[in-house]
Formats: C-alpha cells, sequence, structure tokens
C-alpha cells in the first residue's frame, strides 16, 4: 500500500495522475518531500561530473580499481613523456610505458602480448561511468556528454570527443575503453552523433565553430572507415556486423572466474544451442580449436555413467568460434544477453539492427558535415552510402510480418525472432518509413513495463534482457517516437522511468547504472556476467536530465517544482 501511495504521488507531480483520496491527503507533505527528492537528485547529478572526471594528474585517479598490482600508464610508441606524466611517475605507484608499436588501426596489435595490460594515456580529462568503470568508455560517454551540454559543460565535453580523436590517431579507433586488452574492438557508434552535439551546442551560445569541425572530419571519417574493414562486415548484406579482432577469454572477465564455466553447464544442459561453441573433449585432445580452460563436469544418472565412465564425468570446453562471438557480443555493449544466442555466443554472425541504425546515422551526419564544409561531392556521395544502408536494411532487418526490426543471421539467411529494444534505433536515426514507424509504435506494449522499457521478453538471468531497463535505451527510444510524432508514449516513458530513478534516489541516494523495470528497483538479480549495479552512474545522469527536459509543459515544471 505504502509503496501504491508512493507512486501516485510521484505521478501527482507529474501531472499525470488524478489522485486518490489517500494521494490528495497526503499531497501537501508528500509532494513536498518529491519536490526536495528532486532537487537532491538535481544536485546530485550536477556534483557528479566532478566526482567522476579523471585526468592524468593524479595518483588514484589513473589506478585500477580492478588489478591488484602496480597500475601501468601506456603512452603511444614514440610519444614524448608529457610532464605532467612524469611527475606522476614520480609521486605515485605507478609505471609508465610505451607501447610496442605504432598502432593504425584496431586489431593490429596482440593485446594480449601487453603485460602487464594497463591503462592508455588521453590526454584531456573525461568522465568514467563510476564504481568499477574508471576508464573513458566508447558508447556511454555519448549519453554523458549530453548530461554536460546539458548543463553547459562545453570544455570538458569537448575534451571527451578530443580523446576519442587521439584514440584513434594513436591506438587505431574509438576504443571500448582506454585499456590495453581493449584495443582490439571498439563500441557502438556514436562518434559523429558527439561531434555534431557539440558543435550545436556551442552554436546556439553564438559561435559557429566550423574550424573545429573542419579539424573532426578526418577523425570521423577514419572512425566510420573502421567499420568498413572486411571483418566488420555482414557478408554479402552490404551492412554491418559486431567484430572483435582478439581471440581466446577477455581479460575483464577475470574478477568473474565462473563465468565461462556456467557458459559450458547451459550448453551442456542445452546441446540443440551448443552449436558450434561447445567442444567435448577426449584424452590428447590437439584440436587446433584449443583455447581457454577445459572444463569437468560430473554426472550422477545411469545412462550418463555409461556415457561417459563410472563416474559420469564429461570434459568440454569452448570453442574458438563462441569466444569470438563473447567478445563481438561485447562490442555492441550489450553484454550480457541472448539476444545474439545464449550469452551472445552468435554475435558476429548477426547484422545487428542497432549497428546499422547508428552507421546509417554516422553516414548521415557526414553528409550533413561535408555540406557545411562546402564538400558537396563528398557530401553527395555520403548520401548515396546512407540509401544503400537503408535499402539493405529495408531488405534483411524489416519484418513486415511482425511489424518489427530484427537482426539477420547473414550465415544462415535467416532473420531473428528475438524481439529486443534495438527496434527503436531506426526511429532515433530517422531511417523508418512512417508506416514502419507506427508498426513499431504498436510493438510498443511487448516491452513497456511500469519503470519504463525492458530490453527483452526473454528472462535469461543475464543483464541485458528481461527485467532489466537501461538509461541510453530509453533516451533513444523516446526520442524515436517523438522524430515521428508519438509525443503521449513519450512522455508516459520518460515518465516511468525518471520516478523508477527518482524513488530509488530517494531510498539509497545514488544513482545507479540499471534498473529493474518491472519492480521499478535498483535491486537487480543478475545470475550471469556481471552481476553488480554499478552506482555513479555517467550516462544515467545525463539521460535523467535530457528526458527532464524533454518533458513539456506544465509536467516538466510540476516536476521539478522549485
Amino acid at each position: 500500500m505504502k509503496h501504491k501511495i508512493l507512486w501516485a504521488v510521484l505521478l501527482t507531480l507529474l501531472g499525470l495522475f488524478v489522485p486518490t483520496n489517500a494521494a490528495v491527503n497526503l499531497r501537501g507533505s508528500d509532494a513536498k518531500k518529491g519536490s526536495e527528492a528532486l532537487k537532491d537528485i538535481l544536485h546530485y547529478i550536477s556534483e557528479g561530473w566532478d566526482s567522476l572526471t579523471r585526468s592524468m594528474t593524479t595518483c588514484n585517479e589513473v589506478l585500477d580499481p580492478k588489478e591488484r598490482e602496480r597500475s601501468v600508464l601506456y603512452l603511444p610508441a614514440q610519444f614524448s613523456v608529457p610532464p605532467e606524466v612524469q611527475t606522476l611517475e614520480k609521486n605515485c605507484e605507478i609505471r609508465v610505458e610505451h607501447l610496442p608499436q605504432k598502432i593504425t588501426q584496431l586489431g593490429e596489435i596482440d593485446a594480449a602480448e601487453i603485460d602487464p595490460p594497463g591503462l592508455l594515456y588521453l590526454e584531456h580529462p573525461y568522465v568514467v561511468p563510476g564504481g568499477r568503470f574508471n576508464e573513458m568508455y566508447g558508447w556511454d560517454s555519448y549519453f554523458i556528454i549530453r548530461g554536460l551540454l546539458r548543463e553547459g559543460k562545453f570544455d570538458r565535453a569537448r575534451g571527451i570527443v578530443e580523446n576519442f580523436f587521439f584514440e584513434i590517431e594513436h591506438y587505431g579507433g574509438v576504443l571500448n575503453a582506454n585499456r590495453t586488452y581493449y584495443l582490439s574492438r571498439s563500441q557502438p557508434p556514436f562518434l559523429t552523433s558527439m561531434i555534431l552535439d557539440l558543435y550545436e551546442a556551442v552554436k546556439s551560445r553564438g559561435q559557429d565553430d566550423r574550424a573545429w569541425l573542419e579539424y573532426a572530419y578526418p577523425f570521423a571519417f577514419k572512425s566510420y572507415e573502421s567499420w568498413m574493414r572486411p571483418q566488420h562486415l555482414a557478408g554479402t548484406t552490404g551492412l554491418s556486423r559486431y567484430f572483435d579482432f582478439g581471440e581466446g577469454p577477455v581479460p575483464e572477465m577475470a574478477d568473474s572466474p565462473g563465468y565461462y564455466r556456467e557458459v559450458a553447464r547451459y550448453f551442456l544442459a542445452h546441446p540443440k544451442e551448443a552449436d558450434s561453441f561447445l567442444i567435448h573433449v577426449k584424452n590428447a585432445d590437439h584440436s587446433t580449436d584449443q583455447m581457454g580452460p577445459t572444463f569437468s563436469f560430473h554426472h550422477h544418472k545411469p545412462e550418463d555413467r555409461r556415457a561417459h565412465g563410472k563416474n559420469g564425468a564429461v570434459h568440454v570446453r569452448l570453442s574458438r568460434d563462441f569466444y569470438k562471438g563473447d567478445r563481438s557480443m561485447r562490442e555492441s555493449g550489450f553484454d550480457v544477453s541472448f539476444r545474439f544466442g545464449p550469452f551472445g555466443a552468435a554475435t558476429h554472425h548477426f547484422a545487428g539492427v542497432d549497428l546499422n541504425s547508428l552507421l546509417y546515422k554516422e553516414e548521415r551526419d557526414l553528409e550533413r558535415i561535408s555540406k557545411l564544409l562546402n564538400r558537396p561531392q563528398e557530401s553527395e556521395q555520403w548520401r548515396e552510402r546512407a540509401e544503400k544502408r537503408r535499402e539493405a536494411i529495408n531488405r534483411c532487418l524489416w519484418d513486415e510480418d511482425r511489424g518489427l526490426y530484427l537482426d539477420y543471421n547473414f550465415e544462415t539467411g535467416r532473420r531473428s525472432t528475438y524481439v529486443y529494444a534495438s527496434m527503436f534505433y531506426p526511429l532515433w536515426v530517422g531511417l523508418a518509413s512512417a508506416g514502419q514507424a507506427a508498426a513499431v509504435e504498436r510493438n510498443l506494449k511487448r516491452l513497456e513495463q511500469p519503470g519504463g522499457l525492458a530490453m527483452s521478453e526473454t528472462r535469461s538471468g543475464t543483464q541485458w534482457d528481461y527485467p532489466h531497463g537501461w538509461a541510453p535505451v530509453q533516451l533513444l527510444a523516446v526520442e524515436g517516437l517523438r522524430r515521428y510524432g508519438f509525443n503521449a508514449d513519450a512522455d508516459r516513458i520518460s515518465t516511468k522511468f525518471l520516478t523508477t530513478v527518482l524513488e530509488n534516489f530517494r531510498r539509497d541516494k545514488t544513482i545507479h547504472e540499471k534498473y529493474d523495470v518491472v519492480s521499478r528497483s535498483s535491486v537487480t538479480h543478475v545470475a550471469e556476467g556481471y552481476k553488480q549495479n554499478v552506482i555513479g552512474f555517467g550516462w544515467t545522469n545525463g539521460v535523467f536530465l535530457e528526458l527532464l527536459a524533454a518533458l513539456p509543459e506544465p509536467t516538466r515544471g510540476k516536476l521539478k517544482g522549485m
């Protein structure tokens, strides 16, 4: 009952609820508390940008909380040691090393051979997500930048964008994050969105900085081109796929040592889903597909003992194909979900809706930047590329019967049936027709929950599936719906997610990376993968500000209550 009354009061503040008598009776005191909580959360976010900012000048900001050994800071090969780094090495428990070779593209160096792993140098301060994530992340940074721009912190936002330019120039591309073991993969491409959002924000203050846009353009082009490399192409579809150039288990799962064992256990229990991902190991097995540990399981059923020996022991190993999919799934940012098969094992076999929508936007963004820089021929080339991608998306990823955008397995030639929140990306980037957008909107109910949008309909036990909702996807979905005129839906979903974040903030005085949108709680139950619900949290902070700002008056005014 208490939860229902609190929910009623929060909705009353938003002007979207006709209160019951109970809500009316509590309206004075609880509405005041709600208003104070909103002031508190906005203060928390505003102050949080400083506490989440890292630079290469302070000892505790370059330490890796995930590593027990002395931290190492790596500079690009043949890069002069900056004075602040010399001071850092002198005053802190940190070693400074140079990378063994110049890097021009991702995967050019075997990250596993850089021992010990360490932080990669960046020139400007940056904002980290929070908690164990003490690096500058690829797609997190876009939503962080949105928040920084909303609060007028233009210089910090520019520093982050230019750090990505530094990564492209010295580390081969936009990295998953600035650590050596991420030199084999990127993250979802938001760079042109960062560039144009910053450009427009500065322009709104009266400065049309086309010289900076000229400076940014070649970096954006090189970043885009990395997705056109043969390894990143989805067969002959004309689309792209996620692909990590590394091999074997990922180092960042070292603090979850049982993860791969549980994956192997799952495939052993679900042989029809194991496909090419599980290898049964025989004595003296010298398969060329050997990598990663061997796992032993003991069965006690009579039939298992007959099949596997006296004690029913079976020895298995995850395959090279599994580890490639596992790594590629992490490049997608949706780690971990069952969207691309169990534990994302088949990620590299799919042309993803999200990736290709974002690449379509990059092509349209580069078309626009070319126009602004008076390069009409290049602008036309980008327009043609975008149109070709739109045609390929409609051919491979659009399911007319279901009214959904779905991922496409280019190995089997079949479209997935896995309903996922990536279906809103084509609306956000504007490639959907009015009819396609309306069909997606009609499917909104499949993912909409009391606290916002769930990632999927499938309770897989992983963090990027039902019942979890994540701030960045809420924002992309809401803005996509607004783009096609579905403002009532956008307002409703914004309200659900904002009040979920606010309600939990009132209880624990912090903001989290994800929420259970079914129970409207920050208490999440993840069976496999990253089990923590980290606090901070960079992209939730930025999304909260953006969703709040987009709510129409008087709803927004009532929520602010200042």
